[in-house]
């Protein structure tokens, strides 16, 4: 019986995976999809992150400034140092875990589709498919469960963070490597919530171009392209350019309330067990923070799967999602004002969830405080109801 078995290949798996390989902190099995339907298309996922890291060899791209555009046009070029701002292809970032897991004594991975995770008296396991059709049952002392949710926990308010990208080649050189544009508000708004263009360059003439909506639904595809035809033509005004691959997602911003222990033995981890950041949608550095923690307590003789935010954190982005769902807020207006009136390393560490009370204090008496204190005094009256996952893809933050 291994210490514990990891169910999912994605951002969170990976990354505890990572994290157990290189404290050798117990034995385990990372349990990933086969090839085929059930495994997902390469994805992208970008955080910010101070000096070296412990994923420098995987990261595609990276960015030392940040702009933010307007509705009205306005351009704001910001430095976050020492922080950048960076990207990881789910392929890359695989690769470089499987080489890790290869060399670590105690860990292995096995492809095969897992059908059932449940506690067991003397622990949890995980049954599974193989490819060829027969059955494997893992047991473990405890089994961490990364693998989406289809119905999300019950909440106040929950939009959903939605968006198509192009990765597109243009015939002359349009970008610029330095700047990440963040978020471009030049786009039509939609009446409740907010949306925006978000331009990752790779090189002069290379970029990742996406156009991205916080709202309660989502659109069909042919939208998102037709979006993505006028931002491209008439905002960036980029030419002649070839598409030459695509990405597409849904990430839940929700103020359930995720537990991220189901029994004894089973819990969950990754955007399943809250880790996506409500008001943003970023999820990767909280799972860091959160594999960390497991890998600390397991070398240490105990598991530890501590809430990926802070209570303050939640709480705060309750108050923001509900603004943005009843109109009370322009969301273009409150997050360029957040960038023209923060500091921009103090503003991601907030949007990560690493900054003091008095820091947060000194952010929230930026923001429009009549709107958000009526929020905030109308939440806890208001009854929580189920909502259906977001269906379009992985998240990506």
């Amino acid at each position: 019986m291994s210490d514990a078995v990891i169910v999912g290949g994605g951002a969170a798996g990976l990354s505890l995976a990572h994290r157990l390989a290189e404290s050798g902190a117990a034995t385990f099995i990372l349990v990933e999809p086969p090839d085929g339907p059930r495994r997902p298309p390469e994805r992208t996922w970008c955080y910010w992150e101070r000096g070296t890291g412990d994923f420098d060899e995987a990261v595609h791209t990276s960015w030392p400034l940040l702009r933010i555009h307007g509705t009205d046009g306005d351009e704001l070029t910001v430095d976050p140092a020492p922080l950048s701002y960076r990207m990881l292809r789910s392929t890359a970032f695989e690769r470089l875990v499987h080489a890790r897991v290869a060399r670590s004594p105690g860990g292995r991975i096995l492809r095969a589709t897992a059908d059932i995770v449940r506690n067991t008296a003397g622990g949890a396991e995980a049954r599974c498919t193989t490819p060829d059709g027969r059955t494997l049952t893992l047991g473990a002392r405890h089994v961490f469960d990364s693998r989406p949710r289809h119905i999300l926990p019950p909440a106040r308010t929950q939009l959903v963070q939605h968006f198509r990208g192009w990765f597109v080649r243009t015939d002359t050189e349009r970008f610029d490597p330095a700047v990440a544009e963040l978020m471009d508000f030049r786009v039509p708004q939609p009446r409740r919530g907010l949306a925006f263009g978000y331009i990752l360059p790779l090189a002069p003439d290379r970029a990742l171009v996406e156009y991205t909506e916080f709202s309660r639904t989502p659109l069909h595809t042919a939208a998102y392209d037709a979006a993505l035809t006028d931002y491209s033509r008439d905002i960036l005004k980029l030419g002649a350019f070839t598409v030459e691959s695509t990405e597409q997602g849904a990430i839940p911003m929700t103020d359930a309330r995720f537990a991220h222990r189901i029994g004894p033995a089973v819990f969950r981890i990754g955007a399943a067990g809250g880790a996506t950041r409500p008001a943003t949608g970023y999820t990767f550095a909280a799972i860091q923070r959160q594999s960390r923690a497991i890998a600390a307590g397991l070398h240490d003789g105990r598991v530890v799967v501590p809430p990926p935010h802070g209570a303050r954190a939640r709480a705060m982005d309750a108050v923001l999602l509900r603004a943005l769902d009843t109109g009370r807020i322009d969301g273009p207006d409150f997050f360029t004002g957040l960038f023209r009136r923060v500091p921009p390393e103090r503003l991601l560490r907030f949007l990560d969830g690493d900054t003091s009370p008095w820091e947060e204090w000194g952010i929230g008496l930026r923001t429009p405080i009549g709107p958000m204190m009526r929020s905030a005094t109308e939440l806890p009256f208001l009854p929580r109801r189920f909502h259906p996952a977001p269906r379009m893809g992985d998240n990506k933050r």
